[in-house]
């Protein structure tokens, strides 16, 4: 549907978060807002995540397709880097195993500097893995299970005191109501879909910035719903606004379909030349880190990522055309 390009608006407005919150001052000691910036950024992206899982496996419940899509979009890019950063690292046995099977999130941590961003790659990749077993077993019941599981998780969170983690067991609320969004998008009344709709996004935005900040302490187990909230205020918006528009321009287009090389590549430039030398300097390469960043992101997403991709459509067709037969 056409007021769904606004997704393609959010992703690119999320890493642009992650950048900077990553690259650049957001304010002094405790009005420090680098984490929760970032924070904000990525709760988007899982937001987005889980809805549009939720809505491909609502349409076309064969798992086979779903998983070999989805690896191939993820794998090839974040094998390849981590193939670079283990020649020029001294990284453990462990390390490199747990890094390249992601479950590096999970005690004992195995993240290394270059590429500990890949967190939320293994919540990504451990999230498919849950959701395909909950389809295979459960059939359509299991995304009636889905938004039971966000509460849980959030309770599981404020029982231990956690207001933020990597852990998969700790975040993956963040991507659970993002499928609960779908089901609400699929399901849910026209009435309060209206009212959803006339919800502030501005205020929506800066509220979940201030969910991530630990000062806000007990509004940081609302981050998730906040965040599906966020989104929902413009899925379900009818109306041709401003901010829309904005949404739905090929900048925010362009920026979308480079995140993830984006989010892979910056992480580990962060560890190079572009990014060393004392405050000043640092500030003043930024703009070249930005101008490498999205440059080599351009190049896999072109001719890289679109080749494994291609791939993984042949692979998941086979399955399907074998499952017809």
């Amino acid at each position: 549907m056409n007021r769904l390009q606004v997704l393609d608006g959010w992703r690119g407005i999320s890493i642009l978060l992650v950048l900077a919150g990553h690259l650049f001052p957001l304010g002094y000691q405790q009005f420090q807002f680098n984490g929760p910036v970032a924070a904000a950024g990525m709760a988007i992206f899982f937001i987005l995540s889980g809805f549009l899982i939720t809505n491909v496996l609502l349409k076309d419940q064969n798992i086979p397709k779903f998983l070999i899509r989805r690896f191939m979009r993820i794998v090839p890019l974040a094998w390849l880097v981590l193939v670079i950063t283990f020649m020029f690292s001294e990284a453990s046995t462990h390390e490199i195993i747990s890094t390249i099977f992601f479950y590096t999130n999970w005690e004992p941590m195995g993240l290394i500097a270059p590429t500990s961003h890949f967190w939320s790659l293994c919540v990504e990749v451990q999230f498919y893995i849950i959701i395909a077993l909950l389809v295979v077993f459960l059939k359509q019941k299991a995304f009636y299970l889905l938004p039971i599981l966000c509460i849980s998780i959030t309770f599981y969170r404020y029982y231990n005191d956690v207001q933020i983690a990597i852990n998969t067991y700790y975040r993956v609320d963040e991507i659970l109501a993002g499928c609960t969004l779908a089901l609400f998008y699929k399901y849910g009344t026209d009435k309060i879909k209206c009212k959803i709709d006339k919800l502030p996004t501005l205020f929506l935005l800066l509220m979940l910035i201030a969910s991530a900040h630990p000062v806000t302490e007990f509004l940081n187990y609302l981050r998730p719903y906040i965040a599906a909230l966020l989104i929902a205020s413009t899925i379900f918006n009818q109306r041709d606004t401003w901010l829309t528009k904005v949404l739905k321009g090929k900048l925010l287009f362009y920026i979308a379909t480079t995140s993830y090389a984006v989010y892979i590549i910056h992480g580990g430039l962060r560890y190079t030349w572009l990014a060393e030398g004392d405050v000043i300097e640092k500030y003043l390469k930024r703009p070249l880190f930005l101008l490498v960043t999205f440059g080599l992101a351009h190049i896999s997403t072109k001719y890289y990522e679109s080749y494994w991709i291609n791939i993984g459509k042949k692979l998941s067709n086979k399955t399907t055309r074998k499952s017809i037969s």
